[in-house]
């Protein structure tokens, strides 16, 4: 081998072998998905099943707010999220809020389903209500005598109302399905179940 080539020998096999490193070395890895969202309060599986019908991966922005002795006591909210397709900027796809309420547990909105048996509360298309069970208000640190868990779907308008992705049945069964959950596992979690 000519001495003039040897250079440019050393220079493309440290290339070559920097390039077979950098093909074996392993990508960054991206933690799991967090399994409950909502202050514990769902599981991923059910976060999903309120749908757009847009599709992305299901996230949560949760909060939770102190009140004054006036104020509520408890107060913890998250919104449920979808990543988009075409920008960085998740979309909403529905609320859930865990408050201290002072109503009558038994109020129920016109057109409303009862949550089913063992659970009070009940459910619209856009909107379901869960109270836990007695002593858990006492247990989150409220004075109030009951802790409601609220699903909250944001409003459609126009176009959008008629384009209904499912019928009400399912609407009202998957609303059910969410608050229901919340509610059993914050009941668990405040060792307050029935």
């Amino acid at each position: 081998m000519d001495k003039k080539w040897l250079p440019l020998t050393v220079v493309l096999g440290v290339a070559g072998v920097a390039a077979v490193t950098a093909s074996l070395w392993p990508d960054e890895e991206k933690p799991p998905l967090a399994q409950t969202l909502c202050h514990g309060a769902l599981s991923r599986q059910t976060a999903e099943l309120i749908d757009d019908g847009k599709g992305g991966e299901v996230s949560a922005e949760e909060w939770e707010s102190k009140g004054q002795s006036a104020d509520y006591a408890v107060f913890k909210a998250c919104s449920i999220l979808r990543a988009n397709a075409d920008n960085d900027y998740p979309r909403g796809i529905y609320k859930l809020v865990i408050e201290d309420n002072r109503n009558d547990p038994g109020y129920k909105p016109k057109d409303s389903v009862p949550l089913g048996p063992g659970f009070t509360g009940w459910v619209l298309p856009d909107k379901a209500e869960a109270n836990l069970p007695a002593g858990c208000a006492a247990r989150m640190g409220s004075t109030a005598p009951y802790i409601t868990v609220t699903l909250l779907k944001p409003s459609k308008k126009g176009e959008e109302e008629e384009k209904d992705l499912v019928d009400r049945d399912t609407a009202i069964r998957n609303n059910a399905a969410v608050v229901r959950e919340a509610a059993t596992k914050l009941a668990k979690k405040y060792g307050c179940g029935a």
